[in-house]
């Protein structure tokens, strides 16, 4: 009887739990998903991330490869995913059809089993089309579109998973300054043709990254009240009103499109988002104002002037990643939703009514010791600081102590200790890393100050696995030893 009885009790648990699962993933607008890179020293272990997107009710993301990893840690999460391919790796589905078939196989296919991973889009390149890369992508870039879609069909597929191209929103622009101004940049217009014809062929999607924070942050004469969605600046064209850069970007991106032969082109937002450091305009408070803007527009369902209704999006990003490339600035390690051990930033309501809570933080987060790296106040060399200042951030991320940034208050004594500490910290904290010409040492009170925060590194999942490996081959020996015996 009381055996039965707990197994009723047991029973009436799982319930519980399925319900709590359905009200969370029942709280974030539909077509909402979020960008998950890992470009970072120590990554939260993927199980982590995953159950920390379950318990958010994130139920879309989308990655930049398809590393097999992640995505077995996604299998029967109903999660939907958009796979990507690199720009660096185009090149091996772009010249033969069997390869792409052999990518497809690989990276698409295998993982489509009962309980598996619930692909739909395959990403081929990431904004290959940028000036920086000097059209490098150009001649590749839809030839691997094509051979990707092509092997997509052949495995039974094509009409559930389809093959597109995350573009950045620099491939159109608008000579009059107005949305009815937009069509491709001259440089790639035949390409970018060729492209939306095929996706449109297919019935895939034009996935296209767009960045209000950029507009502002390339332009110092830009409306600051035009990158938000409160109002400020309007501007007029064919009698409809913009009263936010977001909406006037797409509306280009659709003039774009229907001037050239595709107005009906389905549109997904690729990645939008706000950094919250590594620039006077990137903070948590400007991201709140951004997102909750952004959320408020999405749960009204008004779209933009020229496409009305749901907007379907991925935010950027999930986490911040401090091995990002800085070239374009350094906010580029701060787009994260959480900081890179998977605490919230700032109050968000994902569902777009408003209600203001934190995201359900990372559970299960392990760090490295409570050992930092500072400045040796005993043995301060100024002659040799600038150099040691300069070997470290050029190893770690420093970002944060650049003018407006979260640790840009600190005095001379705090930026060099933050800067040990960061490199200390990225070499997994080994003695060897806090030593600076006698300059540091090692310290086991929280060196943070104020509002700076002087990170632990994490352990790894690579560390874990490694342990856990080493684990397994031990017992293996053993195994085998006494087997002899």
């Amino acid at each position: 009887m009381a055996r039965t009885g707990l197994l009723v009790w047991s029973y009436c648990l799982i319930l519980a739990s399925v319900n709590v699962v359905h009200v969370l993933s029942s709280t974030v607008l539909p077509g909402i998903g979020v960008n998950w890179g890992t470009m970072a020293s120590n990554t939260l272990p993927r199980n982590i991330v995953v159950n920390m997107l379950k318990d958010n009710g994130i139920s879309k993301v989308k990655l930049f490869d398809s590393d097999s990893p992640t995505l077995k840690a996604l299998a029967g999460t109903g999660i939907e995913v958009m796979v990507g391919i690199p720009n660096n790796q185009m090149y091996i589905v772009a010249g033969d059809i069997e390869d792409a078939e052999d990518w497809v196989k690989e990276n698409v296919t295998a993982y489509l089993h009962n309980g598996g991973v619930d692909i739909k889009y395959v990403a081929v390149g990431n904004e290959p089309f940028l000036s920086s890369y000097n059209n490098t992508y150009d001649n590749i870039t839809f030839p691997a579109l094509q051979n990707v879609q092509k092997a997509l069909d052949k495995a039974g597929v094509g009409d559930k998973i389809k093959a597109t191209v995350a573009l950045n929103a620099d491939v159109y622009e608008s000579l009059s300054d107005k949305p009815s101004g937009g069509d491709f940049r001259k440089d790639i217009k035949g390409i970018m043709i060729q492209i939306i014809k095929f996706l449109h062929q297919n019935k895939a999607p034009f996935v296209v990254n767009i960045y209000p924070f950029l507009s502002l942050y390339q332009n110092a004469g830009f409306p600051f009240d035009y990158a938000f969605f409160d109002g400020g600046k309007t501007i007029s064209d064919k009698n409809v009103s913009y009263s936010n850069v977001f909406d006037a970007n797409y509306d280009t991106l659709v003039w774009t499109l229907k001037k050239n032969g595709v107005g009906d082109l389905k549109i997904i937002i690729g990645e939008v988002g706000w950094p919250t450091d590594g620039n006077f305009n990137a903070n948590n408070k400007l991201a709140k104002k951004f997102y909750d803007g952004l959320l408020k527009k999405l749960v009204a369902k008004k779209g933009t002037p020229l496409r009305p209704g749901l907007l379907e999006l991925y935010l950027f990003s999930l986490i911040d990643e401090n091995q990002k490339s800085i070239a374009p600035g350094h906010f580029e390690r701060h787009w994260g939703l959480f900081y890179y051990d998977g605490k919230p930033k700032f109050p968000i309501d994902l569902s777009g009514k408003g209600n203001d809570k934190m995201l359900i933080a990372a559970k299960g987060v392990q760090y490295m010791s409570p050992r930092w790296c500072v400045l040796n106040e005993e043995n301060k060399n100024l002659s040799m600081i600038a150099d040691e200042i300069s070997y470290a951030c050029s190893l770690a991320d420093c970002t944060s102590l650049g003018y407006g940034s979260s640790c840009s208050k600190m005095d001379s004594d705090g930026n060099v200790s933050y800067a040990f500490n960061m490199y200390f910290q990225m070499q997994d904290q080994g003695d060897y890393a806090c030593n600076f010409n006698g300059l540091a040492m090692i310290v086991k009170k929280n060196a943070s100050r104020g509002s700076c925060l002087f990170p632990l590194q994490l352990v790894g999942a690579g560390e874990r696995l490694g342990l856990a490996y080493g684990v397994s081959i031990i017992a293996g020996l053993m195994l085998a030893f006494f087997s002899l015996m």
